[in-house]
């Protein structure tokens, strides 16, 4: 047992040791290197993509070329997500799509044609490609991509090979520089291997920053994510206001018609033949028990009783007790979601319970039902055959309809031969308990003071001035850069620009995480 008990922690111990860290940090380094080398490799290829682009834009607002302007557009935003995957894919820095939703397509008035503005069309092809146009020129992103392109190569792609220029530099001095010049060598080169593994976050701030969605393009995503469901959870409740009008007619209501006609015939023949009249009445007693037995399923399928009694993990219980297959239930829900959000969450446990018996093949039935902070998380897994598909199956397509009303999310994977699971998350509908005070490190603090206070020095007296400087071949005066020999002149005075950038950037995400920090509320 004391064997068993000590292996963790021998292994802890050796993972502790100086000798592996040293070894994790020096494939950090390595890998810093190698990614920013391919970095600087994706931004000397997109080099001829800029060229394009920009022509594109200049023969657009030059000449009037403007059918040129869309596929250009249109290109760069391909080769940009290409970019969006790779940053993120080194620096482990989220960046989403930043662009505003595409604009509906033109449709017909009564008459028949497309009107665009002032302007009718027989055709919708010009409107459509009117709309579009706009859609792109509009687009803040639009302009910030452009802003990108240009600066990638000499900015994003020089800051992801800083360790290696730092590296670079210093074996330089230490090998061709005079006394004491090579002194500075190692500190050069250690500069570059200690800053080596930063420079990945480096490069994802710098290109969220310009290739991230600003307010206005969230705001206008989260306006058209709720303009659609709010147009789908109105077509959902029209369809079950539909189903229940129909299960009235249809079931209910004509099992009481039957009852009345019956009790008038027994009426009829209660004077001149009893016993019928008796046989009736009791054939009435018979029917009208099926008919309460089916107005209680009915008023289940609207909003089951144990739900409002109970609860969300209760009603699920009645549920799996009701279904055909071994249904495992756990639920870890202290608080309970408001009403409607309880009702959506078990009509979509009871559709995925409803699929799994009739249409995968599965003997197991697994639910969990949770909470992520303030956000309801239920996930529902089957030992089935697989293959299910939401955008083959309209019962999942429905379900999807009815948590999207509520900002909720299906995702499902259920792969050939299974398992299949579906989560379902409907997110700021528990409470998320008290939200402590916003903080922020003191070292954090001093450090966006630093970088927003004096990143103007090496962007503007250091880097811009000292290059322009360097261009009309003016004094030296106090620019370092102009006291280096030409080639190292030139890297000093574009990696000045890219430090100062890349300070004013940091500085500006640590004061927008500052704000996050006082806005969001605090998972428990």
């Amino acid at each position: 047992m004391d064997e068993k008990a000590s292996t963790p922690r021998s292994g802890q111990n050796l993972a502790n040791r100086p000798a592996v860290r040293l070894a994790r940090w020096c494939g950090k380094v390595v890998s810093a290197i190698g990614n920013g080398l391919a970095m600087f490799a994706l931004g000397i290829v997109q080099l001829p993509i800029t060229a394009v682009v920009m022509l594109a834009v200049v023969l657009t607002y030059g000449f009037g070329l403007v059918f040129l302007f869309p596929p250009a557009i249109l290109l760069s935003r391909r080769w940009l997500a290409i970019a969006r995957r790779r940053a993120e894919a080194w620096s482990g820095v989220r960046i989403e799509d930043p662009y505003q939703p595409p604009p509906p397509p033109p449709v017909p008035q009564p008459d028949g044609w497309y009107r665009e503005g002032r302007t009718l069309y027989r055709s919708p092809r010009f409107p459509a490609w009117s709309r579009r146009l706009n859609w792109l020129t509009k687009d803040p992103a639009t302009w910030r991509d452009l802003v990108w392109l240009v600066l990638h190569p000499i900015t994003g792609a020089l800051i992801a090979v800083l360790p290696l220029l730092l590296i670079g530099y210093g074996a330089h001095l230490a090998v061709t520089g005079a006394w004491p010049v090579p002194l500075a060598g190692p500190v050069f080169a250690a500069a570059g291997l200690v800053a080596a593994p930063y420079v990945p976050r480096l490069y994802g701030l710098w290109t969220r920053a310009l290739l991230g969605p600003t307010e206005r393009a969230r705001l206008a995503r989260q306006v058209s994510h709720l303009a659609r469901t709010r147009t789908e959870a109105v077509d959902a409740q029209a369809a079950e206001l539909r189903r229940i009008e129909r299960d009235l007619h249809d079931g209910a209501q004509a099992r009481l018609v039957a009852m009345g006609m019956t009790l008038g015939a027994a009426e009829r023949l209660v004077d001149t033949d009893p016993a019928a009249a008796k046989a009736l009445i009791a054939k009435t007693r018979e029917a009208s028990a099926d008919v309460l037995a089916e107005l209680r399923r009915l008023v289940r399928g609207i909003y089951p009783p144990v739900l409002a009694e109970r609860g969300l993990g209760d009603a699920v219980r009645a549920l799996a007790l009701d279904c055909p297959l071994k249904v495992t239930v756990e639920v870890d829900l202290p608080d309970r979601p408001p009403p409607p959000v309880e009702a959506a969450a078990y009509f979509a446990v009871s559709e995925l319970l409803t699929n799994a018996a009739r249409h995968s093949g599965a003997r197991e039935v697994t639910i969990d039902i949770g909470r992520r902070g303030g956000d309801l998380r239920i996930t529902v897994t089957d030992d089935g055959v697989g293959g299910a598909d939401p955008a083959r199956g309209s019962g999942l397509r429905g379900l999807e309809r009815r948590i999207a009303a509520f900002d909720g999310v299906l995702a499902v994977h259920s792969p050939p031969g299974g398992p299949t699971v579906a989560v379902i998350e409907i997110p700021r509908v528990l409470p998320a308990g008290e939200r402590p005070k916003a903080t922020m490190p003191r070292r954090k603090v001093v450090l966006m003071g630093l970088c927003m206070g004096f990143s103007w020095l090496p962007l503007f007296p250091q880097g811009i001035v000292a290059l322009i400087m360097k261009v009309i071949d003016a004094p030296r005066s106090w620019f370092l850069a102009l006291y280096l020999p030409d080639p190292l002149s030139w890297i000093t005075a574009i990696a000045f620009i890219n430090l100062g950038v890349a300070m004013l950037v940091y500085g500006r995400y640590l004061a927008a995480e500052y704000e996050r920090s006082k806005s969001s509320p605090a998972c428990s």
